[in-house]
Protein backbone atom coordinates (compact mmCIF):
# COMPACT_ATOMS: atom_id res chain seq x y z
CA UNK A 1 0.00 0.00 0.00
CA UNK A 2 1.27 3.61 -0.91
CA UNK A 3 1.81 5.95 2.12
CA UNK A 4 -1.03 8.07 3.41
CA UNK A 5 -0.49 11.69 4.33
CA UNK A 6 -3.43 13.67 5.42
CA UNK A 7 -3.93 17.46 5.41
CA UNK A 8 -6.22 19.27 7.97
CA UNK A 9 -6.87 23.06 6.51
CA UNK A 10 -6.64 25.29 9.58
CA UNK A 11 -7.28 29.15 10.80
CA UNK A 12 -7.87 29.94 14.16
CA UNK A 13 -8.59 25.63 15.13
CA UNK A 14 -7.64 25.75 18.53
CA UNK A 15 -11.20 24.45 19.75
CA UNK A 16 -11.80 21.72 16.94
CA UNK A 17 -8.21 21.05 16.07
CA UNK A 18 -6.91 18.68 19.64
CA UNK A 19 -10.22 15.95 19.15
CA UNK A 20 -9.54 15.76 15.01
CA UNK A 21 -5.51 15.02 14.79
CA UNK A 22 -5.51 12.72 18.12
CA UNK A 23 -8.11 10.73 16.01
CA UNK A 24 -6.09 10.68 13.33
CA UNK A 25 -3.17 9.04 15.12
CA UNK A 26 -1.84 5.85 13.31
CA UNK A 27 -3.16 6.53 10.16
CA UNK A 28 -0.64 8.46 8.22
CA UNK A 29 1.82 11.51 8.31
CA UNK A 30 -0.27 14.53 9.64
CA UNK A 31 0.21 18.20 7.80
CA UNK A 32 -2.12 21.33 9.25
CA UNK A 33 -1.70 23.55 6.16
CA UNK A 34 -2.71 26.86 8.09
CA UNK A 35 -3.96 30.16 6.53
CA UNK A 36 -2.90 32.56 9.26
CA UNK A 37 -4.45 31.64 12.46
CA UNK A 38 -3.85 33.84 15.36
CA UNK A 39 -4.83 31.56 18.27
CA UNK A 40 -3.06 28.41 19.42
CA UNK A 41 -3.79 26.05 16.21
CA UNK A 42 -0.28 26.12 15.16
CA UNK A 43 1.27 25.71 19.21
CA UNK A 44 -1.45 22.56 19.04
CA UNK A 45 -0.07 20.90 16.26
CA UNK A 46 3.58 21.66 17.43
CA UNK A 47 1.85 19.66 20.21
CA UNK A 48 0.98 16.73 18.72
CA UNK A 49 4.05 16.69 16.63
CA UNK A 50 2.65 17.21 12.98
CA UNK A 51 4.55 19.05 10.22
CA UNK A 52 2.78 22.30 9.54
CA UNK A 53 2.31 24.22 6.61
CA UNK A 54 1.42 27.77 6.04
CA UNK A 55 -0.26 29.42 3.08
CA UNK A 56 -2.77 32.13 2.43
CA UNK A 57 -6.35 30.89 1.82
CA UNK A 58 -7.63 32.04 -1.31
CA UNK A 59 -10.51 29.35 -1.53
CA UNK A 60 -10.99 25.73 -0.71
CA UNK A 61 -9.73 24.42 -4.45
CA UNK A 62 -6.87 26.20 -4.30
CA UNK A 63 -5.83 25.48 -0.59
CA UNK A 64 -6.16 21.60 -1.64
CA UNK A 65 -4.49 22.12 -4.98
CA UNK A 66 -1.60 23.78 -3.08
CA UNK A 67 -0.88 20.76 -0.74
CA UNK A 68 -0.78 18.41 -3.43
CA UNK A 69 1.98 20.11 -5.37
CA UNK A 70 3.92 19.49 -2.48
CA UNK A 71 3.16 16.00 -1.75
CA UNK A 72 5.29 13.30 -2.54
CA UNK A 73 2.90 9.90 -4.91
CA UNK A 74 1.17 8.09 -2.79
CA UNK A 75 -2.45 9.12 -1.02
CA UNK A 76 -3.82 12.34 -0.09
CA UNK A 77 -6.95 12.22 2.47
CA UNK A 78 -8.30 16.02 3.31
CA UNK A 79 -10.07 16.58 6.46
CA UNK A 80 -11.27 19.90 8.14
CA UNK A 81 -10.51 20.52 12.05
CA UNK A 82 -14.23 20.11 12.74
CA UNK A 83 -14.09 16.68 11.38
CA UNK A 84 -13.14 13.22 12.83
CA UNK A 85 -12.46 10.02 11.69
CA UNK A 86 -13.64 7.19 13.38
CA UNK A 87 -12.30 4.03 13.64
CA UNK A 88 -14.52 2.45 11.21
CA UNK A 89 -13.54 5.05 8.52
CA UNK A 90 -10.29 4.86 9.17
CA UNK A 91 -10.12 1.25 8.73
CA UNK A 92 -11.98 1.76 5.44
CA UNK A 93 -9.69 4.48 4.26
CA UNK A 94 -6.89 1.46 4.89
CA UNK A 95 -8.76 -0.92 3.23
CA UNK A 96 -9.81 1.87 0.38
CA UNK A 97 -6.17 2.36 -0.63
CA UNK A 98 -5.17 -1.46 -0.11
CA UNK A 99 -7.74 -2.74 -2.44
CA UNK A 100 -7.70 0.12 -5.20
CA UNK A 101 -7.09 -1.09 -8.71
CA UNK A 102 -4.71 1.17 -10.43
CA UNK A 103 -7.43 2.76 -12.43
CA UNK A 104 -9.10 4.62 -9.60
CA UNK A 105 -8.15 8.17 -9.01
CA UNK A 106 -9.65 8.92 -5.13
CA UNK A 107 -12.42 8.31 -3.39
CA UNK A 108 -15.92 10.19 -2.82
CA UNK A 109 -16.29 10.32 0.87
CA UNK A 110 -19.26 11.56 3.04
CA UNK A 111 -19.94 12.51 6.88
CA UNK A 112 -22.44 12.17 9.95
CA UNK A 113 -23.40 16.19 10.57
CA UNK A 114 -23.76 16.08 14.67
CA UNK A 115 -25.26 18.68 16.60
CA UNK A 116 -25.79 18.22 20.03
CA UNK A 117 -25.15 14.92 19.87
CA UNK A 118 -28.01 14.32 17.44
CA UNK A 119 -27.02 12.22 13.70
CA UNK A 120 -29.07 14.28 11.70
CA UNK A 121 -29.06 11.40 9.42
CA UNK A 122 -32.37 12.92 7.57
CA UNK A 123 -32.19 16.88 8.54
CA UNK A 124 -28.44 16.78 5.98
CA UNK A 125 -30.01 14.51 3.50
CA UNK A 126 -27.79 11.83 4.61
CA UNK A 127 -25.08 10.86 2.52
CA UNK A 128 -23.46 13.99 0.74
CA UNK A 129 -20.39 13.14 -0.97
CA UNK A 130 -16.77 14.93 -1.43
CA UNK A 131 -13.84 14.00 -2.85
CA UNK A 132 -11.93 13.63 -0.16
CA UNK A 133 -9.35 10.86 -0.61
CA UNK A 134 -6.85 11.07 -3.66
CA UNK A 135 -4.09 9.94 -5.30
CA UNK A 136 -1.60 12.20 -5.80
CA UNK A 137 -0.50 13.82 -9.66
CA UNK A 138 -4.10 12.26 -10.69
CA UNK A 139 -6.75 15.02 -9.46
CA UNK A 140 -7.01 18.42 -9.46
CA UNK A 141 -9.81 20.30 -7.89
CA UNK A 142 -11.83 23.27 -9.17
CA UNK A 143 -13.80 25.98 -6.79
CA UNK A 144 -17.45 25.12 -6.61
CA UNK A 145 -19.57 27.91 -4.69
CA UNK A 146 -18.01 28.14 -0.88
CA UNK A 147 -16.43 24.49 -1.58
CA UNK A 148 -14.45 22.76 -4.08
CA UNK A 149 -15.24 19.77 -6.77
CA UNK A 150 -13.10 17.30 -8.84
CA UNK A 151 -11.97 19.07 -11.90
CA UNK A 152 -9.33 17.17 -13.84
CA UNK A 153 -9.45 13.51 -13.31
CA UNK A 154 -6.89 10.22 -14.47
CA UNK A 155 -9.37 7.76 -13.78
CA UNK A 156 -12.15 7.29 -12.03
CA UNK A 157 -13.60 7.69 -8.84
CA UNK A 158 -14.54 5.33 -6.64
CA UNK A 159 -16.74 5.67 -2.75
CA UNK A 160 -15.75 4.97 0.72
CA UNK A 161 -19.31 4.82 2.62
CA UNK A 162 -18.36 4.58 6.08
CA UNK A 163 -18.64 7.85 7.15
CA UNK A 164 -16.52 10.67 9.43
CA UNK A 165 -18.17 13.01 12.17
CA UNK A 166 -18.76 16.24 11.09
CA UNK A 167 -19.55 18.65 13.79
CA UNK A 168 -20.12 22.13 12.10
CA UNK A 169 -21.60 23.74 14.68
CA UNK A 170 -18.90 22.92 17.19
CA UNK A 171 -18.14 27.28 17.47
CA UNK A 172 -21.52 28.15 17.94
CA UNK A 173 -24.62 29.55 16.11
CA UNK A 174 -23.37 32.86 15.84
CA UNK A 175 -20.03 31.58 13.65
CA UNK A 176 -21.94 29.30 11.68
CA UNK A 177 -24.85 31.93 10.53
CA UNK A 178 -21.68 34.34 9.91
CA UNK A 179 -19.95 31.19 7.76
CA UNK A 180 -22.86 30.91 5.61
CA UNK A 181 -23.50 35.08 4.86
CA UNK A 182 -20.70 34.59 3.01
CA UNK A 183 -20.96 31.35 1.63
CA UNK A 184 -24.44 32.64 0.47
CA UNK A 185 -22.59 35.13 -1.52
CA UNK A 186 -20.28 32.53 -3.17
CA UNK A 187 -23.53 30.03 -4.16
CA UNK A 188 -25.39 32.44 -5.11
CA UNK A 189 -22.60 33.94 -7.89
CA UNK A 190 -21.78 30.25 -8.61
CA UNK A 191 -25.25 29.03 -9.66
CA UNK A 192 -25.47 31.72 -11.77
CA UNK A 193 -22.76 31.26 -13.87
CA UNK A 194 -23.26 27.52 -13.76
CA UNK A 195 -23.56 25.67 -17.84
CA UNK A 196 -23.82 22.17 -16.73
CA UNK A 197 -25.74 20.11 -18.94
CA UNK A 198 -29.34 18.77 -18.15
CA UNK A 199 -28.02 15.37 -18.67
CA UNK A 200 -26.00 15.43 -14.98
CA UNK A 201 -29.50 16.15 -13.46
CA UNK A 202 -29.76 12.11 -14.20
CA UNK A 203 -26.54 10.80 -13.48
CA UNK A 204 -26.28 7.70 -10.56
CA UNK A 205 -22.91 10.13 -9.44
CA UNK A 206 -24.60 11.71 -6.88
CA UNK A 207 -22.06 14.68 -6.69
CA UNK A 208 -22.65 15.56 -10.57
CA UNK A 209 -26.10 15.29 -9.83
CA UNK A 210 -26.30 17.61 -6.87
CA UNK A 211 -24.02 19.97 -8.62
CA UNK A 212 -26.78 20.37 -11.74
CA UNK A 213 -29.44 20.24 -9.58
CA UNK A 214 -28.31 23.35 -7.40
CA UNK A 215 -28.94 26.02 -10.15
CA UNK A 216 -32.26 24.73 -11.22
CA UNK A 217 -33.84 24.36 -7.94
CA UNK A 218 -32.95 28.02 -6.94
CA UNK A 219 -34.95 29.35 -9.75
CA UNK A 220 -37.97 27.57 -8.42
CA UNK A 221 -40.39 30.30 -6.62
CA UNK A 222 -40.75 29.69 -3.02
CA UNK A 223 -37.51 26.81 -3.04
CA UNK A 224 -36.47 28.14 0.26
CA UNK A 225 -39.70 26.68 2.00
CA UNK A 226 -40.06 23.48 -0.45
CA UNK A 227 -36.80 22.67 0.88
CA UNK A 228 -37.69 22.43 4.50
CA UNK A 229 -40.81 20.96 3.95
CA UNK A 230 -39.45 18.05 2.13
CA UNK A 231 -36.68 17.75 4.28
CA UNK A 232 -38.26 18.04 7.98
CA UNK A 233 -41.58 16.16 6.72
CA UNK A 234 -41.32 13.66 3.60
CA UNK A 235 -37.68 12.96 4.84
CA UNK A 236 -38.29 13.32 8.37
CA UNK A 237 -36.01 15.56 10.31
CA UNK A 238 -38.99 15.89 12.35
CA UNK A 239 -38.04 12.60 14.06
CA UNK A 240 -34.49 14.13 15.15
CA UNK A 241 -36.08 16.60 17.92
CA UNK A 242 -34.74 20.09 18.25
CA UNK A 243 -31.62 19.77 16.14
CA UNK A 244 -33.30 17.95 13.11
CA UNK A 245 -36.15 21.32 13.37
CA UNK A 246 -33.03 23.78 14.08
CA UNK A 247 -30.90 22.47 11.13
CA UNK A 248 -33.92 21.99 8.80
CA UNK A 249 -34.88 25.62 9.13
CA UNK A 250 -31.39 27.43 9.08
CA UNK A 251 -30.42 25.51 5.81
CA UNK A 252 -33.78 26.84 4.24
CA UNK A 253 -33.01 30.57 5.42
CA UNK A 254 -29.45 29.93 3.56
CA UNK A 255 -30.71 29.16 0.46
CA UNK A 256 -33.44 32.05 0.54
CA UNK A 257 -30.10 34.06 0.96
CA UNK A 258 -28.84 32.37 -1.87
CA UNK A 259 -32.09 33.07 -3.94
CA UNK A 260 -32.26 36.60 -2.57
CA UNK A 261 -28.56 37.35 -3.63
CA UNK A 262 -28.93 35.74 -6.95
CA UNK A 263 -32.06 38.35 -7.77
CA UNK A 264 -29.57 41.09 -6.55
CA UNK A 265 -26.61 40.04 -8.63
CA UNK A 266 -29.19 39.84 -11.66
CA UNK A 267 -30.18 43.78 -11.47
CA UNK A 268 -27.03 44.66 -10.54
CA UNK A 269 -26.22 43.69 -14.10
CA UNK A 270 -29.07 45.06 -15.75
CA UNK A 271 -28.48 48.18 -14.30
Amino acid sequence: MDDLTIVVLTKNEERDLPNCLAALAGLGTLVVLDSGSTDRTLAIAAEHGVTVWEHPFESFGKQRNWALDRLPHGWTLFLDADEVATPEFKAAVVAAMTEAPAEVAGYYCCWKMMLDDVWLKRADNFPKWQLRLVRNGRVRFIDAGHGQKEGEVQGRLDWIREPYLHFGFSKGWSAWIDRHNRYSSLEARDRLAASGGIRDVFTRNASLRNKALKPLVSRIPFWPLIRFTYTYLLRGGFLEGRPGFTYTAMLAIYEFLIQTKMREIRRQRIS
